[in-house]
């Protein structure tokens, strides 16, 4: 008998037994490509928000970032406790070129990062704004909105909307990219925070030496934390966060939890079904190595199937999402579909070592004697 036709025997035996139960088999697929799903959506979305906001704020222009002690790279958590007057302070340093106070509000009904700015401040950091429609601030109730949120809530020039629990009007569009999604005036935010004369933080642009002018607004603030751009940029990434490394690991290892218990459980079941078959296979001179092989082959197979539907639905995901919500960033890498896969094959394999185990080292006449 030829190898080609023993190879085509055992792949046809295998497909067999995944199909003499096809409801047990297609839901062990499902769950598996529910882990994967799980693990690249949770990943995709921590990575991608992460990425797009450090995105956004060098979009602004700015060289430095000057924040209160001890505050967070997460601007939404920056309170109003920095002077307004210390832009002067900075602004007199010889290597600063421009200074822009922001105050920082979240918009808890839509989770929305807003920035208080002084218009022309603010626009002279970099190239300025590119309005879509209207244009700047005319009055302390008008609001900028970028072209994102814009789409997403089919805002168009002088339409209602709420922030922060203040009403505005909507009296720009522009391209999005410089900071938030929205942008109101500054003494406006200060009024709604109750933070008359405080800001949030600062935008700094350099002349140039951006090293020397950090070192001259540290030497000015040495309570302060500042920041280039270039550091702040390494530090938004989601794999440098503490704060979100356990809720990675924690939706990782649940993802390897579910492949393991379905495969466990699914090989486990086909194993005591089979229990005669397999004695008539080992009566036929089949090893337990051929055996173990058998149970496993079916596991990869199973497997490689869910990863398959889990990638698919993935990237089908993120494609509705798109177009249902586009402020928000789904980022998928190469990287992460790579270790999706093998924590997945890590778990299958993991649950269907035991039920292969046991079909092994069966005794073939216990086994044909199986009822």
């Amino acid at each position: 008998m030829s190898k080609t036709f023993i190879h085509y025997s055992y792949w046809k035996l295998v497909w067999h037994n995944l199909g003499a139960r096809p409801l047990r088999s297609g839901l062990s697929v499902v769950a598996i490509a529910i882990q994967v799903v799980l693990v690249l959506l949770v990943v995709g979305l921590t990575s991608g928000v992460v990425s797009e906001w450090g995105k956004r704020v060098e979009g602004v222009g700015a060289d430095i970032i000057v924040q209160p002690p001890n505050s967070s790279i997460f601007f939404a958590f920056s309170s109003a406790v920095m002077q307004e007057s210390l832009a002067n302070e900075i602004g007199r340093l010889p290597g600063v070129d421009d200074v822009a106070p922001v105050l920082i509000l979240m918009d808890t009904g839509g989770l929305t990062v807003v920035y208080g700015i002084d218009f022309g401040n603010f626009n002279g950091l970099s190239k300025g704004f590119e309005f879509v429609a209207g244009g700047p601030f005319q009055g302390p109730d008008e609001a900028i909105a970028d072209d994102i949120v814009a789409r997403a809530h089919k805002f168009k020039m002088g339409d209602k909307l709420r922030l922060a629990g203040h009403d505005f009007t909507i009296c720009g569009i522009v391209w999005h990219g410089k900071g938030a999604r929205y942008f109101i005036p500054l003494q406006t935010a200060q009024q709604i925070a109750g933070a008359e004369k405080r800001v949030s933080m600062f935008y700094v642009r350099s002349k140039g030496d951006t090293e020397g002018t950090r070192a001259a607004i540290v030497k000015l603030l040495p309570a302060h934390r500042v920041r280039s751009m270039a550091e702040y940029l390494t530090l938004m990434n989601s794999t440098n966060l503490p704060e979100l490394r356990p809720f990675i690991r924690s939706m990782v290892v649940l993802g390897v939890a579910i492949s393991f218990l379905v495969v466990l459980l699914t090989m486990h079941t086909m194993v005591l079904e089979r229990t005669r078959e397999i004695g008539i296979l080992k009566a036929l001179g089949s090893s337990r190595a051929d055996i173990l092989g058998l149970i496993v082959s079916e596991a990869l197979v199973l497997t490689a199937v869910g990863i398959l539907l889990g990638v698919a639905c993935t990237y089908a995901t993120r494609a509705i999402l798109r177009q249902t919500s586009p402020s928000l960033t789904i980022l998928i890498t190469e990287q992460w579909v790579v270790r999706a896969t093998f924590l997945a094959l890590a778990g299958a394999l993991s649950g269907a070592f035991y039920p292969a185990l046991r079909a092994a080292q069966a005794d073939p006449v216990d086994a044909l004697a199986y009822e």
